[in-house]
């Protein structure tokens, strides 16, 4: 994910090497919310544990103020995610960071999950909680620009566009926010919306517009992006009359909602119509022995508090199923 960090595991912490050879009792797959919660559940049910992760914290480290955490009246996202991992270290936990899941499959009574590092990792049940990645535009410029002016994360790059005109692609929350966030540093921030209106929570919108700095275009979308080495500009069409124009800009940050990442299971797990895990009450999912957590899954409301809880959820599943009851 563009902007995130690897995590710095202390000397002090009791986190273990993953062993490719060993057959462990759990495999968490992501270490977002979900992930790591059951971690922690899984780990003081006794259970030998293994996590894989490709970055610590999922969305949660894009997030840059939390108020709906119980506990926090307001917390940073990187912050509340540290506070997580800390949890983490004091277990005995077989861990691995900045590696990806290809691929999930059974032989007999062993779930294997290949993966980026040529790794294959066994266990005798799996917990899926690798949640969802920014949705890409796929227009023109898009990913050649990546990286050169084209970004997803406003928490990680926007002090790189202060001063700088820009553009947030979107309306929902993540467009709003990011947009927020921009108006505070940077010249004019011009907002593209597909709709004639924004779908953010109210008292978003409401903060949005007590900036000067800031222009929303409704009813229309952004077709292409185009520079030279760097961003410079972006073509925009109305939706109605399908005329174009042309908005100079330094940045372009893409808030258009989040795809789950669920490429490595498609075939071995029931997927809905977004290709979300299917679960039911207890985060079965349609292989026994799996079980699923967090925003990956089919459950309606993507928070983090509930990401947590449906992580707690599957670890207490999963130990169930490995009990034989």
């Amino acid at each position: 994910m563009p902007g995130v960090t690897e995590v710095t595991i202390p000397k002090e912490s009791k986190i273990l090497e993953i062993d490719p050879a060993r057959v462990y009792d759990v495999l968490v797959l992501g270490a977002g919310p979900a992930g790591l919660t059951a971690a922690v559940y899984t780990m003081r049910k006794g259970l030998d544990t293994a996590m894989l992760a490709d970055n610590i914290g999922g969305q949660v480290v894009e997030t840059s103020g939390i108020d709906n955490y119980m506990g926090y009246r307001h917390i940073q996202g990187t912050e509340l995610i540290d506070k997580f991992f800390d949890q983490i270290k004091q277990f005995s936990i077989s861990f691995k960071q900045g590696v990806k899941v290809t691929r999930l499959f059974k032989e007999g009574d062993v779930f294997k999950a290949g993966c980026s590092d040529g790794n294959t990792y066994c266990a005798k049940s799996v917990i899926v909680a690798t949640g969802k990645s920014p949705r890409r535009l796929n227009v023109t410029g898009e990913r050649g620009f990546t990286g050169r002016g084209v970004a997803y994360c406003v928490i990680c790059d926007a002090p790189l566009y202060a001063g700088l005109n820009v553009a947030v692609v979107g309306g929902g929350n993540s467009a709003v926010e990011s947009a927020i966030d921009l108006c505070k540093i940077a010249k004019h921030v011009d907002l593209v919306q597909f709709l004639p209106e924004l779908t953010a929570d109210k008292v978003l919108i409401k903060k949005l517009y007590e900036f000067n700095n800031f222009t929303a275009h409704f009813n229309c979308r952004l077709t292409e992006i185009k520079g030279d080495a760097l961003v410079d500009k972006v073509i925009v069409m109305k939706n109605d009359t399908k005329d174009t124009f042309t908005l100079d800009v330094e940045g372009v940050f893409i808030a258009i909602g989040l795809s789950p990442n669920t490429s490595y299971i498609s075939g071995f797990l029931e997927l809905n119509e977004f290709d979300e895990i299917t679960i039911d009450h207890d985060c079965n999912t349609s292989v026994k022995g799996v079980f699923a957590a967090g925003d990956v899954t089919s459950i309606a409301v993507k928070q983090i508090i509930v990401a947590a809880g449906e992580g707690a959820k599957a670890a207490i599943a999963a130990h169930h199923f490995l009990l034989g009851s």
